[in-house]
């Protein structure tokens, strides 16, 4: 079993920054590939950023490429997204999330998680 819980979401202006943090039980963090995904309303939810098991390798959507960062620190059993030059349209929830065993990284979807956060918002002001 595996729990996970965002925090650092919160309320910004465009152009600016926030760091959301993904704490993580259980003992399969360190060997497991994680994600951030978001969600607007009315919207799928849609992949954002994941990261290999030790770090080495990063994907990111078109969207957000160059602006947000994933990272981890397994000592700490925590992930992290820095996300700078925030726009309006960055506006979503926020879902940290475990990505299942053996999947290819590369075009990742929401049912290639098997634990997902609570969530965590995001809202960016014009």
């Amino acid at each position: 079993q595996v729990q996970l819980v965002e925090s650092g979401g919160g309320l910004v202006q465009a152009g600016g920054s926030l760091r959301l943090s993904c704490a993580a039980s259980g003992r399969t963090f360190s060997s497991a590939a994680m994600a951030w995904f978001r969600q607007a309303p009315g919207k799928e939810r849609e992949f954002v950023a994941t990261i290999t098991y030790n770090g080495w390798t990063t994907y990111y959507g078109d969207s957000v490429k160059g602006r947000f960062t994933i990272s981890r620190d397994n000592a700490r059993n925590t992930v992290y997204l820095q996300m700078n030059s925030l726009r309006p349209e960055d506006t979503a929830v926020y879902y940290c999330a475990k990505v299942r065993a053996g999947v290819g990284l590369q075009d990742l979807s929401a049912r290639n998680v098997d634990y997902w956060g609570q969530g965590t918002q995001v809202t960016v002001s014009s």
